[in-house]
């Protein structure tokens, strides 16, 4: 069942990853450019995992923690990197690359939310049979 909302709100955090991954391109990062990278691919191949692994619950729940975790990871490093760069005004580099993490982060507290709401159902119709 690929049309769930929680996968919707999954596959908004895989997008968010992407574009963090795409404009993270655009800028130069020196010292955590390789972070940002392989965080940004990791992130895409377990938010994929996670909408493809719709019949069990508890491994989807798991994988949005993980990468929860992950994104928050992700949002401290570049937070650090942005107060560490010189420049103000005139230095063009400073961008909205935080954003997508904690958008992604939000999506992700939705779509457990979702799909605790389903492991209820379903418990809720075992019991009755």
């Amino acid at each position: 069942m690929i049309q769930r909302i929680q996968t919707i709100w999954t596959f908004l955090a895989v997008l968010a990853a992407v574009f963090l991954f795409i404009t993270g391109q655009d800028v130069i990062i020196s010292e955590s450019a390789p972070v940002l990278d392989g965080a940004c691919i990791i992130l895409v191949l377990i938010g994929l995992l996670s909408v493809f692994s719709y019949k069990k619950r508890k491994r989807q729940i798991l994988l949005n923690n993980i990468s929860i975790i992950i994104n928050a990871l992700l949002v401290g490093v570049l937070i650090y990197w942005l107060l560490n760069l010189s420049g103000g005004i005139q230095f063009p580099e400073k961008g909205i690359e935080p954003i997508f993490p904690f958008i992604a982060m939000i999506c992700l507290f939705i779509a457990n939310i979702y799909i605790k709401k389903d492991e209820r159902l379903v418990k809720s119709v075992d019991r009755l049979r």
